[in-house]
C-alpha cells in the first residue's frame, strides 16, 4: 500500500524524543517493515531521523514532506495562521495523492486539522484518525485557546469523516463518542517496540528509583521527590531522565530535602532503554486530579525494558498493570504511599525480578506497536500484512 501519514501538529517534531514523537516513529516503522511506502506530512521534523527511518528515506520508501512551520506568541495571530495553513497543508496532500494514489490516509488529530481526512473523503480512500486526547480541552486547560469555536468544529469534522477513530484510551474514547456514533470509536492503547527493550540482569549497589519523561507538572515528579525523601533508605538514589519548564524546582527541592538525584537530561529514545536497565524501580507519579485520558508510553516502555513499575492509579494505568502481578499501583499524589511501596520494593529484590518479568511477558504478548498498527488497521477494514518473520 502507498499510505499517507499526516502530522499537522506544530508541538510534535516527527524525528524528536518526546513521547508523541516517539509514537510517531514507532508507527511509520511498522508500517515500513510491512512493505508499504509511506509519505509523512508533518510541520516540524525535530532534527535527524532515527537510523531506521533514515534508511527508508535513502531507498524513498519513505518521503518526507515538511510544510511551513507555524509559530507566533501572540495565541490569537498562532491559531489564525494555523487554521489557514490547514487549507495549504490539504492542498499539497491532495496534489500528491494526484500523483502518488494513496490507498490509506493515516492521520494523527491535530487541534486546527481537517488536512488528512479531507483529502481522503474527497478521494474516496479509507481513513485513521489517531485520537490522543481531547485537544480542545487539552489546550483550554493547559495553555490557551481563542477559537474554540474553530477546534470543536475542527474535531467535529475530522472525527465525522474517519472511517475509524482510533483512541488510546477509554477517557477519550468517552469524548470522541460525544461527537460520533460509538460503533466508529476504537479503543487502543499504545504499545512498545521489542526491539528496543531487553530484559537484563540489574546488579548496581544502589537502590536506584528512574523517572522518564517531560519534566511537566501533571506528570507529578514533584510527589516522586518527596518520597524519595521520605524513604528512609540513604542509599536510594534517584534518576530523572528528560526536560522541561519544572528542572528548576524540581532540583531545588531535591537539594531542601537532601535527595540525592541526577538529572540526565532530555535523552535520545535510542538511548533510552540502557538508562532503563540501569533502574531497580521506574516510577510514573501521576497525580490524583490530573487529566485522566492518556496512554503513557513510559508505563509500557518500563514495562517492556523489565524493570518493575511503581505507578499512580488514575486513568489508563490499571488497565496496563495488574496490581501486585506485573506492577504496584499507589494513589495519586501521596508521597507516604509511594515512599512505602519503594521501601517493600527496596527490601524484596525477587519481587522486584518478579514483578519485571511479567510485565515484560505481558506487553511482548499484547502491546507490541506490531498489534497497536495492525488492530488500527483492521478497524478500518483494511489489512496490514506485516510479513512473517519480520522484526516485530
Amino acid at each position: 500500500m502507498r499510505i499517507a501519514y499526516v502530522c499537522a501538529d506544530p508541538g510534535i517534531p516527527v524525528f524528536g524524543s518526546k513521547g508523541a514523537s516517539v509514537h510517531v516513529q514507532e508507527v511509520l516503522r511498522v508500517l515500513l517493515r510491512s512493505g508499504h511506502e509511506v509519505d509523512l506530512f508533518c510541520r516540524r521534523t525535530g532534527g535527524e531521523p532515527p537510523a531506521a527511518l533514515a534508511a527508508a528515506i535513502d531507498e524513498r520508501q519513505l518521503r518526507v514532506h515538511a510544510a511551513e512551520r507555524i509559530s507566533d506568541s501572540d495565541a490569537a495571530r498562532r491559531e489564525e495562521k494555523l487554521i489557514a495553513a490547514d487549507a495549504e497543508l490539504a492542498a499539497v496532500i491532495a496534489a500528491k495523492h494526484a500523483v502518488r494514489g494513496y490507498d490509506v490516509v493515516y492521520e494523527r488529530y491535530a487541534l486546527f486539522s481537517t488536512a488528512g481526512t479531507t483529502v481522503a473523503r474527497a478521494a474516496g480512500v479509507p481513513s485513521i484518525l489517531e485520537v490522543n486526547a481531547p485537544l480542545p480541552l487539552e489546550q483550554a486547560r493547559h495553555r490557551r485557546l481563542v477559537r474554540a469555536d474553530v477546534a470543536d468544529q475542527v474535531a467535529r469534522t475530522v472525527l465525522a469523516d474517519a472511517t475509524a477513530v482510533i483512541c488510546v484510551s477509554d477517557a477519550v474514547a468517552a469524548w470522541a463518542r460525544t461527537l460520533v456514533p460509538a460503533s466508529r470509536v476504537h479503543v487502543e492503547p499504545n504499545g512498545v517496540d521489542p526491539e528496543r527493550f531487553r530484559e537484563v540482569a540489574r546488579s548496581q549497589e544502589r537502590f536506584t528509583v528512574g523517572f522518564v519523561g517531560t519534566l511537566k507538572p501533571w506528570h507529578g515528579t514533584d510527589a516522586l521527590v518527596d518520597a524519595v525523601r521520605l524513604l528512609d533508605r540513604p542509599e536510594t538514589r534517584l534518576v530523572i531522565v528528560g526536560d522541561g519548564p519544572e528542572r528548576d524546582a524540581l532540583a531545588q527541592q531535591a537539594r531542601e530535602a537532601g535527595v540525592d538525584v541526577e538529572f540526565a537530561g532530555a535523552m535520545d529514545p535510542v538511548d533510552v532503554p540502557g538508562r532503563l536497565a540501569q533502574f531497580d524501580v521506574a516510577v510514573a507519579p501521576y497525580p490524583a486530579h490530573g487529566d485522566t485520558y492518556f496512554s503513557p508510553l513510559k508505563v509500557l516502555e518500563y514495562m517492556a525494558a523489565g524493570v518493575t513499575v511503581v505507578a499512580s492509579r488514575v486513568g489508563q494505568i490499571p488497565e496496563l498493570v495488574d496490581h501486585g502481578r506485573t506492577g504496584i499501583l499507589v494513589p495519586g499524589s501521596d508521597p507516604r504511599a509511594l515512599a512505602d511501596a519503594l521501601d517493600a520494593l527496596a527490601a524484596d529484590p525477587a519481587q522486584r525480578a518478579r514483578l519485571g518479568s511479567a510485565a515484560r511477558a505481558d506487553v511482548m504478548r499484547h502491546r507490541t506497536w506490531t498489534d497497536v498498527v495492525e488492530r488500527s488497521f483492521a478497524a478500518a477494514d483494511l489489512a496490514l500484512r506485516v510479513p512473517e518473520g519480520a522484526v516485530q
